[in-house]
């Protein structure tokens, strides 16, 4: 899979660009502020619908303009696919697959698949655990888009779920048999839905941890990478499988546990929103503990084990490098450079054409102003 031409209307700080790649390698270089991780931004967002910059699509519109076009054109196997998303900040955004209509933007997801790396993913190590649990649902969706739905309707009744414990513990109700019984209603809501998160995510984990460990083991030699998925509720169900109704079961038992406490607090305490997957050094939690190298190398090790679960799904995914190659040392540069090479397609931005490793050769285009000119 790779992309064959990017087009932008409004999008960042292009008011047009057109740009042609091929498969391979492609540098985007230039100073700082020209424009290159907005090309890369534009890519990652026609895969996910969303931007590892910012949490929200207004800044992703030019100044002054009411809506910003990112089109796409990838090539998958012999296949071709033209997808188009209008970006439409405040509105519901659209979507077009081949010049057509789609009636949801969501439908379209999975036509293009990347993985993304990028400074931000320090975050992934020392961030709060709402950036590692990002992380896996992001990867599912990519991995299966239907469970974009899976997660709207969580967030959904998570939300509705939530109104209920805070206005109760505003008008201080207490746990009247009404309110119960409302609860119980939206338990069994929660507890479905959110199980079959919960079961996607650790079969997830399962799959991840071993070229999680591959991944750092290649980059950085020393301590062994590890993750481990820690459930809100203490102790997880134990052994079992991931299988929906145990889980459910699992997760209706905790929050009848902690009505009381959710109660008290106004808020929902239990379930996938409140999870943690724990990233372990050795013995340790790498937070906390890992240095800036070892963040960095535990960072791109989920990135690099990402892609390679999607690669085993059967399409290369296209691998972007933001900014990448001038944080690492000479060793862990030589050694990423060596295993990203051989991916279908690799798109890396760079400051200055000394940051991109010689193991990677390919088109380079110069960024300027919001000019992108291919250079060789």
């Amino acid at each position: 899979m790779h992309v064959a031409h990017l087009t932008l209307a409004d999008f960042r700080s292009y008011a047009v660009a057109e740009v042609p790649l091929d498969a391979g390698v492609s540098a985007f270089v230039g100073p700082n502020g020209q424009g290159k991780t907005n090309l890369v931004e534009a890519i990652g967002y026609v895969a996910t619908h969303g931007s590892h910059r910012v949490a929200t699509d207004a800044p992703l519109v030019r100044q002054g303009a009411p809506r910003a076009i990112v089109r796409a054109r990838v090539h998958r196997d012999v296949r071709e696919a033209l997808i188009e998303l209008e970006i439409n900040p405040g509105r519901a955004n659209r979507a077009r697959l081949n010049r057509a209509p789609v009636p949801r933007p969501r439908e379209i997801l999975g036509m293009l698949r990347t993985v993304l790396f990028a400074p931000e993913d320090l975050s992934l190590v020392k961030g709060d655990p709402g950036e590692r649990r990002r992380f896996l649902d992001e990867l599912l969706t990519t991995r299966t888009p239907r469970f974009a739905g899976v997660r709207a309707d969580y967030d959904r009744v998570l939300k509705q779920r939530n109104a209920l414990l805070k206005s109760a513990a505003q008008q201080r109700r207490g746990l009247t048999a009404e309110l119960t019984a409302t609860l119980e209603v939206w338990d069994t809501h929660l507890a479905q839905v959110g199980a079959e998160l919960l079961a996607a995510r650790l079969d997830l984990v399962a799959a991840l941890s071993p070229l999680v460990a591959k991944a750092y083991a290649e980059l950085a030699p020393g301590a062994g990478a590890g993750l481990e998925y820690r459930f809100s509720g203490g102790d997880g169900p134990g052994e079992f499988s991931t299988g929906r109704g145990q889980l459910v079961e699992y997760l209706l038992a905790g929050l009848v546990e902690a009505r009381r406490q959710e109660l008290a607090r106004g808020t929902t305490v239990i379930g996938p929103h409140r999870d943690e997957l724990l990233l372990k050094l050795g013995d340790f939690p790498a937070r906390g503990y890992a240095s800036h190298g070892e963040s960095w190398s535990f960072a791109l090790a989920l990135r690099l084990a990402a892609y390679e679960l999607l690669r085993a799904d059967g399409d290369d995914p296209v691998l972007i490098l933001d900014d990448v190659f001038a944080e690492l040392d000479s060793g862990r540069r030589r050694r990423l450079a060596e295993m990203v090479a051989p991916a279908e397609q690799v798109l890396i931005t760079a400051a200055v054409p000394e940051d991109v490793p010689s193991e990677l050769t390919g088109a380079v285009y110069a960024v300027s102003a919001g000019e992108v000119t291919r250079d060789r």
